[in-house]
């Protein structure tokens, strides 16, 4: 954290009022950064790391001992801070709380960029209040970035303001990110993105998470992913929106938490100007109707 995490502080709470456990705004953002600061402090130790393990989960994705000393770190923190909040997190699941607030953890993103030695992984950290994510965070430990967002104020990257930017040539003149085109599974999800990526300028990969922060600093245009699960997305709504930015699912409805729904994957649309999200959108239900038509 340090002097990139007092930065991102200064002010961060501004558009958040007291919550139902009595915390201000400012002091639930700052909790959330030392959430970030120890995650991000636990995955940086191991990177390239040539005694990393490697294993596989159920659904074949890996894990590693630093996923797991990671996520133990960022609930260290919590337990001692905010034992009554609930905890959402990929590798030790649920933990339920007395409060109204969920926090929502991936202590690596981006695994595959990880072990293969690339810092475009990130620690998301999210901060549910109810249903809506109020504070997100993408934290690269490895390059001392971070963007912070906040429901109601500016988005900042190392304390800085950022905002999206405009795409006036619409989507035919836009950059496009996704982490990997095999994310996109089935018929319906990779006829809707192979629709998409003909759509745009350029179609660019391998960025995870931190494809969504180059949009919310205005360096790409849209981000557009499936196969996501609550901890890949949550911290990035509040990150998108506090910069100018839209992102939804691919019918353009919000995205909330639902813990009843909290191990359902799900596709992701992010976008820098409202008209070329729109046209995204078209472009992937247009191409999702047109499969489900053509089906027996």
């Amino acid at each position: 954290g340090g002097a990139r995490g007092r930065a991102a502080r200064a002010g961060a709470g501004a558009g958040m009022g007291a919550g139902s456990s009595g915390a201000t705004g400012a002091e639930l953002v700052g909790l959330a950064q030392r959430v970030a600061d120890a995650g991000g402090a636990a995955a940086a130790r191991w990177f390239r790391q040539p005694a990393l393990a490697v294993e596989a989960k159920g659904d074949a994705s890996p894990v590693t001992l630093a996923d797991r000393e990671a996520e133990a770190a960022m609930r260290a923190v919590l337990a001692a801070e905010a034992p009554d909040h609930a905890i959402y997190g990929e590798e030790e699941g649920s933990s339920g709380g007395s409060s109204e607030y969920t926090w929502i953890l991936d202590p690596i993103d981006g695994t595959r960029s990880f072990i293969t030695g690339k810092p475009l992984f990130g620690t998301l950290v999210a901060l549910v209040y109810r249903d809506t994510p109020i504070v997100g965070i993408i934290d690269q430990p490895v390059l001392g970035e971070r963007w912070l967002g906040v429901r109601g104020a500016p988005s900042t990257f190392n304390g800085a303001r950022v905002s999206a930017r405009e795409c006036p040539g619409g989507l035919s003149s836009s950059y496009l990110y996704a982490t990997t085109p095999a994310m996109f599974i089935g018929e319906r999800n990779a006829g809707a993105f192979e629709a998409l990526k003909d759509a745009v300028r350029e179609p660019l990969y391998g960025c995870d998470c931190y494809a969504y922060g180059l949009l919310a600093s205005g360096f790409c245009d849209l981000v557009c992913e499936a196969d996501l699960k609550p901890y890949d997305y949550m911290a990035l709504v509040p990150i998108i929106e506090g910069a100018g930015g839209h992102i939804t699912d691919w019918e353009g409805q919000p995205l909330s938490w639902d813990e009843s729904k909290m191990g359902a994957a799900g596709e992701v649309l992010a976008a820098g100007d409202a008209r070329v999200h729109a046209e995204a959108l078209k472009v992937l239900r247009g191409s999702m109707t047109s499969v489900g038509s053509a089906s027996p």
